[in-house]
């Protein structure tokens, strides 16, 4: 037993002199350097194990979407996914006359030749660009693509957060929005007027995006505040929907799993104490 005590307080003694000396030559490095904040956590409605998407909020979302990042960047999912329950649940007659407004090079067909046709709800969002390549061109970078942006995009936690990053399956309602902080995050983070690339929580603070929307550049219908707040609010929760659009459903389906495992848990128990009531006694 002493030297299991001994063993412990040498591993704690050894893991906190390495956090010490992680955190010291941290703030050491790069002292002229400005601080790199990490982004605020934020609430969502779809945060939690019984979390849903705010409908509207999808709604709204989509339209940012549309008529600010679709122009640099590629969302690949279908359109019919915008009618689908769980999502921001368009009607049929809404989702096929957006699909109308779009061009796609189909084909080949019969005679072995490329077409231009109407969209289809089942097309996938055109891409801006043809290529990674001709973006670059374009823009001077290639935009990434927001079909996984909201659940890819992590950020350090510092010490001793990050040990949560290191497990083999998240914990539930810790960190399961990083991406979507960090989204908003981005959108709120252009500070410096003088300098449009200037980003607060991106990396190095230089970012190749500069500053993509500003208050009243998207009208909301529903009178909700047309500030670039809001506005990042509601395209960050519209892209972690198209990150994971079966969430909700998932949810659900936990739920009904983690009841069933408590019940059979309690059946197997009575059931052991009635087989072994006999015997104990």
């Amino acid at each position: 037993m002493a030297f299991s005590k001994k063993l412990g307080f040498a591993a704690a003694v050894i893991f906190g002199a390495v956090a010490f000396s992680t955190l010291t030559l941290r703030a050491e490095e790069e002292p002229g350097k400005e601080e790199q904040p990490n982004p605020e956590r934020q609430e969502w409605s779809f945060a939690g194990p019984f979390g849903t998407f705010d409908r509207a909020q999808l709604q709204r979302g989509f339209k940012v979407y549309k008529e600010v990042c679709s122009n640099c960047h590629e969302l690949h999912i279908p359109i019919r996914t915008l009618s689908q329950p769980g999502g921001p649940e368009f009607s049929v007659e809404q989702v096929k006359a957006l699909a109308a407004t779009y061009t796609v090079h189909d084909g080949p067909n019969l005679q072995g030749a490329m077409f231009d046709r109407t969209g289809r709800p089942s097309d996938y969002f055109p891409a801006p660009f043809p290529n990674p390549e001709a973006a670059a061109a374009a823009l001077g970078n290639a935009p990434p693509d927001m079909s996984l942006l909201a659940k890819a995009r992590k950020y350090e936690h510092g010490f001793p957060n990050f040990i949560w990053d290191a497990l083999p399956i998240p914990v539930i309602g810790m960190y399961q929005e990083l991406g979507v902080d960090y989204v908003d995050a981005i959108l709120n983070g252009y500070t410096k007027d003088e300098d449009a690339n200037w980003n607060l929580y991106f990396p190095g603070h230089k970012i190749a995006m500069g500053k993509p929307i500003n208050d009243g550049q998207v009208d909301y219908a529903d009178g909700t505040p047309t500030t670039v707040k809001q506005y990042a609010k509601d395209v960050a929760s519209f892209l972690y929907w198209a990150a994971e659009p079966s969430l909700e459903q998932r949810k659900r389906v936990g739920a009904r799993v983690m009841v069933f495992l408590l019940v059979l848990a309690g059946l197997l128990y009575f059931t052991k104490k009635r087989i072994w009531h006999d015997v104990a006694h």
